[in-house]
């Protein structure tokens, strides 16, 4: 049953940003004026737009949003019923946006998926990415793993200097392609 909520909870992630990103995506190359503006500068706004997700990532730039908040009550409501509540869950808690989360997803994977041929696909993607480590640590967690605290360390520690090397990269890739566009300029 752990298995089967947590699996439950990464589908209503992967559907919540799959929808989203449709949405975005769609609308957004449906109006002939922006979808010519995207292809001819989506070089020159990427650059920028992966500057500012890095600097994000490296906790140079912080932001508070109001996300989606569920009461406590509805909460424990949803968490008691089972995998139609744990889906109902992931999808309230991908749409809550974290500030992190927000820049990753409409910073970079939303223009990525605007000039990329997998298109909608990578908001799948990236909701199956942020549900599957909740998956993995519910069935640790439901198998009884011994000393999971420290393997959640681990991981905790890994997150922290993965997200550093990705904030190093998108900035360092995002002064490549604004540096690329303005020498292009002259």
């Amino acid at each position: 049953m752990v298995f089967i909520s947590g699996f439950a909870y990464t589908l209503g992630r992967t559907a919540a940003y799959a929808v989203l990103g449709w949405l975005i995506i769609h609308s957004l190359l449906s109006i002939p004026q922006v979808a010519q503006f995207l292809q001819t500068h989506m070089g020159k706004i990427l650059g920028p737009l992966l500057i500012i997700s890095g600097l994000f990532l490296l906790e140079a730039i912080s932001l508070r949003l109001p996300g989606l908040s569920l009461p406590q009550e509805h909460h424990n409501n949803l968490v008691e019923s089972g995998a139609p509540g744990a889906f109902i869950l992931g999808l309230v808690f991908a749409l809550a946006f974290c500030p992190l989360s927000a820049a990753l997803f409409l910073g970079s994977l939303i223009p990525l998926a605007l000039s990329s041929k997998a298109g909608a696909l990578l908001p799948v993607i990236y909701g199956a990415g942020t549900g599957i480590p909740v998956l993995l640590f519910a069935v640790a967690i439901a198998l009884g793993v011994s000393s999971l605290s420290h393997w959640f360390h681990r991981v905790t520690k890994l997150e922290y200097y993965t997200r550093r090397m990705t904030g190093v990269i998108f900035t360092l890739v995002g002064l490549y392609y604004t540096w690329f566009y303005i020498m292009k300029l002259f």
